[in-house]
């Protein structure tokens, strides 16, 4: 399998490869489950690692008495915080002239930073904290606060804010909802759900927005 299949694979069967890291690395998972939320919303390369739906299945298996829920709350939020100011920093020394052409600038493309720089125009500093409801957008927001040189003071601000509720929403849901019937039989399915839902306004957003430039 090549490493975008283990990557699918593992979010859509991401309660079971939980599982699997409790089993073979026990209460170090707590460290595999920062580093996965760190590298997710702090590296700009790595928007497509699991958020919503890793913090969906932690708080489903904390209910299960896999986890502490406290300490893996703790966890996930420590994580945020730390990986969106590292974001911050890293684009406010590289900054958004990424040479053309290059491995980084596909990834860092121009179409991902106008639609994070349209949300920033849209909703202000607040864009940090919606968009961590948002794949991708999630990724990219706080490199593009760094890029233009946003107040850190004020960032860090929605930095905490965005954080302590998009960790508490998921990780409480899952803890109360993971493990009813229905949603514990179709866990993969209620994760790809998780997944639509949450991309939707980006997509929404990218459809606008070309529609409005192809007038």
């Amino acid at each position: 399998m090549t490493i975008i299949q283990n990557i699918i694979s593992f979010i859509i069967h991401i309660d079971k490869h939980l599982v699997e890291i409790i089993n073979m690395f026990g209460v170090w998972s707590y460290v595999i489950l920062f580093a996965i939320v760190f590298v997710e919303t702090g590296l700009v390369i790595f928007p497509f690692l699991p958020g919503d739906s890793l913090l969906f299945a932690g708080g489903a298996l904390a209910a299960l008495g896999s986890f502490n829920l406290t300490t893996l709350a703790i966890t996930f939020f420590v994580a945020a915080v730390i990986g969106d100011t590292v974001n911050y920093h890293i684009g406010k020394w590289l900054g958004i002239s990424i040479p053309k052409g290059s491995w980084l600038s596909k990834v860092i493309s121009e179409e991902r930073i106008a639609i994070a720089n349209g949300f920033f125009e849209k909703h202000g500093g607040k864009t940090i904290i919606i968009a961590r409801f948002m794949p991708f957008i999630r990724t990219f927001a706080p490199f593009v606060a760094g890029a233009s040189h946003m107040s850190y003071r004020k960032f860090f601000m929605y930095n905490v804010i965005g954080a302590f509720i998009w960790v508490g929403l998921f990780t409480y849901a899952g803890y109360f909802f993971g493990n009813i019937p229905f949603v514990r039989d179709n866990f993969s399915t209620v994760i790809l759900a998780i997944i639509f839902v949450s991309i939707l306004p980006a997509v929404i957003g990218w459809i606008r927005s070309r529609i409005t430039k192809n007038k």
